[in-house]
């Protein structure tokens, strides 16, 4: 019998930085939703543990114990073949390891031992938009965001984490508002929206000069904002996405390009 699960990417609609703790850990306040575009497991359980990584990203993605799905598997106690179809560009600040490890954990249990995994895993065990604050560690639910089509791209660059955060001059910026609105349509939301930050946009693209070029073939969106530590970057539209999805895909055919809608 083999078993099914879905990896949505995750996105970092806000990540503002606030603090860092005397062992080195960030604090952050992120406002955190996922994307009907992601990876793909399937699973069939057997005596030994196997990995099998196919699909667009699968290269460099370790077969053996140190990919995240095996070490979710472990914790979960299940043992099998687990096919993996990479969708998602790894290393891109969409969470895709991270959301890989919960599809497991989902599946299989273990997800109170979620954060040893990493500071995104708790998050991705659920699709909903969630504030996440702490380390990663304080999540809070929120009510459902309006419906919004989403454009993710990637200009084929790598950013490493460490010297992203390394390259923040300040490390104890404001937090988010403290209430989130619930705004009835996108583009109320995407002005509210566009009042908040991501803290690691200015050190990411000191790395990446590629992510400005990025930001700017999303215009015309309602806000365009790297994700995570990047180097993917979103738009955010009422409509469209698709049409914008590509006019950049022809202009930039080495880039990853994806649509999809925003989940509640």
């Amino acid at each position: 019998m083999t078993t099914e699960a879905i990896a949505p990417a995750k996105v970092n609609l806000s990540l503002h930085i606030t603090g860092q703790r005397s062992d080195g850990y960030h604090l952050l306040d992120s406002l955190v939703v996922f994307v009907d575009v992601g990876d793909r497991l399937s699973f069939k359980a057997g005596p030994v543990m196997q990995v099998e990584v196919t699909g667009p990203f699968a290269k460099g993605v370790p077969t053996d114990s140190r990919n995240l799905v095996w070490q979710a598997a472990e914790m979960a106690g299940w043992t099998g073949l687990i096919q993996l179809e990479k969708n998602l560009p790894h290393g891109a600040g969409i969470g895709s390891g991270s959301s890989d490890a919960a599809a497991v954990l989902r599946t299989f249990g273990g997800a109170q031992a979620a954060a040893r995994l990493g500071a995104d895993v708790p998050v991705c065990l659920s699709s909903v938009p969630q504030r996440m604050r702490g380390i990663g560690d304080i999540l809070e639910p929120l009510p459902a965001l309006p419906p919004m089509e989403i454009l993710l791209v990637n200009p084929d660059v790598i950013v490493p984490t460490g010297p992203v955060f390394g390259g923040l001059a300040i490390k104890n910026n404001p937090p988010m508002s403290d209430v989130i609105p619930q705004a009835s349509d996108a583009e109320s939301f995407c002005e509210w929206l566009g009042q908040q930050r991501n803290d690691l946009e200015g050190p990411a693209l000191e790395i990446a000069p590629q992510i400005g070029e990025v930001l700017t073939a999303l215009d015309g969106a309602l806000l365009a904002r790297m994700s995570g530590s990047g180097s993917t970057c979103f738009g955010l539209y009422s409509s469209g996405a698709k049409d914008a999805a590509a006019r950049i895909a022809e202009a930039h055919p080495n880039w990853w390009v994806a649509t999809g809608n925003v989940l509640n």
